[in-house]
């Protein structure tokens, strides 16, 4: 296997399942669908602030070697910070976002972009570092399957994280969408710091390496996906 077929591997397994779940996520709107080519510009610009965070989280972890939690909490902030700000620059500034649920469904769809690009970049990563080692393609192909087997909760607990996180900001948002700026600011900060520290906790909750957390995480956060699908139904039926 050549080693551009395994680039075309590791980004598919990075694309599929945020794609997946986007198409999940886009069906839940179904009754007012927004238009694919700003779903899919706010997808991609999840996905080019993603590499962004990379030297904000090196410096975070280079001044506060010493403090973990610390340096989870400023990753948190850090990624939390750049998905919003990929959603509101792709399209919160449009016309067509004009109902709550619209709110959510961006930041769930520039969650996923960052989530992808995430999951792209973990796997690029043993690639490379296999490739420059000289140890060859089928090497590298078994690297990239260990990845994902053995990825500390990488492909499914992470991506599941970045969509609870960015819809309860847009949950925040989305209840207070007809009230005044100042309101939907204050509320919107309010989101922010509860997605922050529910990213931070995750964080901290994955430190224990033996897997003992797995299935607790897991559960959480399929927990929290049931709920926010329910806020989903609620957001639906929000009126002027």
């Amino acid at each position: 296997m050549s080693s551009v077929y395994i680039l075309i591997f590791a980004l598919l397994a990075g694309l599929l399942p945020a794609i997946l779940w986007l198409w999940f996520w886009l069906h839940e709107d179904n009754a007012s669908p927004e238009p694919r080519g700003l779903i899919v510009k706010t997808f991609i610009a999840g996905m080019l602030v993603a590499p962004f965070v990379l030297p904000f989280q090196y410096l975070a972890q280079q001044y506060f070697a010493q403090y973990t939690i610390v340096i989870f909490l400023l990753w948190a902030i850090i990624e939390e910070v750049f998905k919003f700000g990929a959603g509101m620059l792709a399209v919160f500034h449009r016309k067509e976002v004009d109902e709550p649920i619209d709110v959510v469904i961006y930041l769930i769809t520039a969650a996923l972009g960052f989530a992808a690009m995430e999951n792209i970049l973990f796997l690029v990563s043993p690639i490379l570092e296999h490739y420059l080692s000289g140890a060859g393609e089928v090497a590298s192909i078994n690297n990239i399957l260990s990845t994902i087997i053995t990825g500390n909760l990488r492909f499914i607990g992470a991506s599941l994280l970045h969509i609870i996180t960015s819809a309860t900001v847009g949950i925040f948002m989305a209840f207070y969408f007809y009230e005044q700026a100042k309101t939907r600011r204050f509320y919107t900060i309010l989101g922010l710091v509860v997605a922050v520290t529910l990213h931070t906790v995750f964080n901290f909750s994955i430190i224990d390496d033996a897997g003992n957390n797995i299935f607790i995480i897991f559960f959480i956060l399929w927990l929290a996906i049931i709920v926010l699908m329910l806020f989903f139904e609620k957001l639906k039926t929000l009126k002027n």
